[in-house]
C-alpha cells in the first residue's frame, strides 16, 4: 500500500483509531427463536423478571425471570446446552429497554439502521453481533436476517499506518496535532482560507 488521502483526518484516524472494519460471513442459525424471544420479552417486567444496568449495556435474569421464561418456553433450562435460550432472551430484554428506536437505531426500508450515539449519522451496512442485532429486528417486527461471524478484522488504526504516505484533511486538525505526531508520525499544517 503506497498512498492514502483520508478526509476527516481528525474523526477517522484518531476519533475511530480502535474501531475494526471486520469481514464477516454467514453463520446458519435458527432466526425463529428471536421472535419468539421478542414476544417473551415484552411480557416480562423490569425488577421483577430482569435488572438493567443502563451504565454497563446489560440485563440480568432475576431468579424468577428465568423460571418464568423456562415455563413459557416449556424448557426445564434457559441455560441447556443442547437448546440455549439464555442469549436470545438477554438479547431481546437489551432490545427492549437499551436499545431505542430513532435513538440507538432507525428503521428505513424494512431495515433496522443504526445511528451513531456520538455523530448521529447513519451507520450504513453496520450491524450489531452476537444475536443483538436479529433481537431489534424481530422487536420491530422486521425480517430477522441470519447472524454473522468474523471472518477477518482491522483497526482503522493498523490499517492506514500500513500505507507508506498518508495524508489528511480536516477542518480541526490541529486540535489533535500531538496524536497524529505520536500515532501516524504526521506533521499538522494549518492553510489558511
Amino acid at each position: 500500500l503506497n498512498y492514502c488521502v483520508v478526509d476527516e483526518g481528525d474523526s477517522v484516524l484518531i476519533d475511530e483509531a480502535r474501531v475494526p472494519l471486520i469481514i464477516s460471513g454467514r453463520v446458519d442459525a435458527p432466526t425463529e427463536r428471536y421472535a419468539a424471544a421478542a414476544k417473551l420479552a415484552n411480557a416480562m417486567a423490569p425488577d421483577v423478571h430482569y435488572t438493567v444496568f443502563e451504565k454497563d449495556q446489560n440485563v440480568q435474569l432475576t431468579e424468577e425471570g428465568a423460571r418464568y421464561c423456562e415455563a413459557a418456553l416449556q424448557l426445564s433450562s434457559l441455560y441447556d446446552p443442547k437448546a440455549p435460550w439464555a442469549s436470545y432472551v438477554i438479547n431481546a430484554l437489551k432490545a427492549k429497554e437499551l436499545f431505542v428506536k430513532d435513538r440507538s437505531y432507525l428503521v428505513r426500508d424494512g431495515e433496522a439502521l443504526i445511528i451513531d450515539e456520538f455523530s448521529g449519522r447513519v451507520m450504513e451496512g453496520r450491524r450489531w453481533s452476537d444475536g443483538l442485532h436479529q433481537s431489534v429486528e424481530a422487536k420491530e417486527g422486521l425480517t430477522v436476517q441470519p447472524e454473522t461471524e468474523v471472518v477477518a478484522s482491522v483497526t482503522y488504526q493498523s490499517l492506514f499506518r500500513r500505507f507508506a504516505k498518508l495524508a489528511s484533511m480536516s477542518g480541526t486538525a490541529l486540535t489533535e496535532a500531538r496524536e497524529f505526531a505520536t500515532i501516524y508520525n504526521l506533521d499538522v499544517v494549518d492553510v489558511p482560507p
